[in-house]
């Protein structure tokens, strides 16, 4: 009976009524449950990979947590997609990277710093990482910079153009992150151990067969969970007050990253920080790279292409967060302050989103 995120999987069969039985119809309801149903889904896909990984060893495992490590992100974007909220879509991407870094990252060295006077951590695959995420957040960047950039230019801005210099950068977003897990699994994969996304669990603890189907049953059930959320997401932020950037920024990164995050600031109350750093940067470094460009893609196919240019104060939040964990990164070291201080950051970002007036 001692809490477990698995207590939320009540909200997957309330959802479920929410949804198909009109006597309880409520988009606000539906939303709100949605979104707690959607945290313990993560959970145990999360865990599913994880178990596979350990069976399948270092090289293919690191792989697949590497590629399925923010799935229910990507389903949630996907879904979003289908309903041509692209808005939504494109504010859960800067939201993840600056919840990992501020959020993730400060809960972890507050909570620590709290036990433990200081905590230290691998600094030469910390500053690896951030660096790597440094350039990805230069490439998400870029577009906006266009788009400035283009207005004050005789010819104008194009849209055409901003989807084609978009296009382009997705592609060297995708081949870096090829780039980085050549680095972290083969030539340099003793810089990272010990820095997994999640702590090894007991070999056979869970059957392949078993890690196999609870992985398909709670994708299923995140991509079902997923498709309640988007399709109220406009008549909940509607009747909540909420903005569509502040709903992707806050509300829907956080959901998706929730179990991480529980898991980053156990790892840090047990004086692991090189797992809880690896938890923050790694699950940034993977939507910069890899989410991002393939929902990219996929907006293609949906007949709504994308573009990877962001509102300037997406921007802003961005730079700030990868420039403020790449200082922390810096010594090797964290303590209690450097803990509040990123989560104060990351309150002033939320507030900044909360008061932020719709774009149009």
């Amino acid at each position: 009976m001692k809490p477990s995120l698995h207590w939320l999987l009540i909200f997957v069969p309330v959802a479920v009524v929410l949804r198909l039985w009109p006597a309880f119809a409520s988009d606000t309801a539906l939303f709100v449950c949605s979104c707690l149903a959607i945290i313990p889904l993560a959970g145990l896909m999360g865990r599913a990979t994880e178990e596979l990984a350990n069976q399948l060893g270092q090289g293919i495992g690191g792989l697949l947590n590497a590629t399925f490590g923010n799935a229910a992100e990507l389903i949630v974007g996907l879904m979003a997609l289908s309903k041509g909220l692209t808005g939504v879509v494109k504010a859960s991407i800067t939201g993840s990277i600056i919840g990992n870094l501020l959020l993730v990252f400060g809960a972890s060295a507050l909570a620590g710093g709290v036990r433990f006077r200081e905590q230290k951590f691998n600094k030469t695959a910390a500053r690896v990482s951030i660096t790597s995420l440094s350039l990805a957040a230069v490439a998400l960047v870029i577009p906006t910079v266009f788009h400035v950039a283009a207005n004050t230019r005789p010819a104008g801005w194009n849209r055409a153009t901003e989807q084609n210099l978009s296009f382009a950068i997705a592609f060297v977003l995708f081949a870096s992150y090829a780039a980085v897990l050549a680095f972290s699994l083969k030539t340099h994969r003793q810089l990272f151990r010990g820095d997994a996304k999640r702590e090894p669990t007991k070999a056979g603890s869970w059957s392949r067969t078993r890690a196999i189907v609870t992985l398909l049953i709670a994708t299923a059930f995140v991509a079902l969970v997923s498709e309640f959320l988007v399709g109220t997401i406009e008549a909940a932020r509607a009747k909540l007050g909420l903005t569509e950037v502040f709903v992707g920024v806050i509300v829907v990164a956080i959901i998706g990253n929730a179990a991480e995050h529980s898991t980053a600031v156990l790892a840090a109350l047990n004086n692991k920080m090189d797992l809880s750093l690896g938890i923050a940067v790694g699950s940034s470094l993977q939507i910069a790279l890899f989410v991002a460009p393939v929902l990219l893609f996929v907006s293609y196919l949906f007949g709504a292409p994308m573009t990877l240019e962001f509102t300037l104060p997406e921007v802003v939040a961005v730079a700030v967060a990868v420039q403020l964990v790449f200082q922390i990164g810096g010594d090797g070291e964290t303590n209690w302050l450097e803990g509040v201080q990123l989560l104060s950051v990351y309150a002033v970002l939320a507030m900044l989103f909360f008061y932020l007036p719709p774009v149009g």
